[in-house]
């Protein structure tokens, strides 16, 4: 079953000579449970396409279907409770006056359910923090508990699909191991589907199963994870990024894994 099925998806910012084309036609299709990833440097379009799903960015023409709904324009519950988004950032997505308690409950006492201090220990528990991190703030935390929050956080509704929006870059590289093994695990458990920005081959080896290339709004390719390995892509772009992924990872003929 196809979980999110994006067509000829546009956005432009600005009117006239000062328009900018941000997305220029997407196709995307992406499978029930599967963890896709979009890949491309900066500025490529990869976090816009996240935010066009989940009702940040209202203004884009296509047609966006999810869970065979096909989206409006206008974001409401429906949407929160099937779609969550994991932010870059785990210290600038938290409320720094509240506590983590506070945080957890917030959108169940916005959409009316109802056991949230049991709702709130087993997502603790799911995330590998114990009882007593709901009683503190987030400056009390470190990146990597923070960013166990965030994710806490957005499977509290119980959605099907989490959009993750570069979830380790701000971490250090052996915190970002510990969140990526977290991610796959709460994906295999739950039935989770999975729609992750990254610039970082390594992270797509760890989690993806496919990605798609990006590059000045447009998609290049679109490839399996195996494939990426095996130096199978096709595009110019595409080998271009393999090659600079392993130059950093000084292991000749390897793309880097997390």
């Amino acid at each position: 079953m196809t979980m999110i099925d994006i067509q000829s998806l546009d956005l432009s910012f600005g009117h006239g000579a000062q328009q900018a084309h941000i997305l220029k036609s997407i196709q995307l299709a992406i499978d029930e449970g599967e963890s896709f990833g979009l890949v491309g440097e900066s500025g490529s379009g990869k976090t816009t396409i996240l935010r066009c799903l989940a009702g940040q960015y209202n203004h884009w023409t296509g047609h966006i279907s999810v869970n065979n709904q096909r989206l409006s324009h206008r974001l409401d519950r429906a949407r929160c409770r099937l779609m969550q988004m994991v932010f870059q950032d785990p210290y600038g997505s938290l409320h720094p006056r509240h506590t983590i308690e506070s945080i957890l409950a917030e959108p169940l006492k916005i959409h009316g359910i109802d056991q949230r201090h049991e709702r709130i220990g087993q997502l603790l528990s799911k995330v590998g923090l114990d009882d007593s991190f709901r009683y503190r703030f987030p400056h009390q935390l470190s990146g990597g508990q923070r960013q166990r929050v965030a994710i806490a956080r957005a499977l509290i509704l119980e959605p099907r699909i989490l959009l993750l929006d570069e979830p380790t870059s701000a971490l250090d590289v052996s915190v970002q191991a510990e969140i990526l093994n977290l991610l796959s695990e709460l994906r295999q458990r739950e039935g989770l589907t999975y729609l992750m920005v990254t610039h970082d081959l390594g992270v797509v080896a760890h989690l993806c199963d496919r990605i798609a290339v990006m590059q000045h709004g447009e998609i290049l390719e679109v490839l399996g994870t195996d494939e990426l390995l095996a130096g199978q892509a096709q595009h110019p772009y595409t080998q271009m990024l393999i090659t600079h992924s392993r130059h950093k990872s000084e292991v000749p003929g390897q793309v880097t894994r997390v």
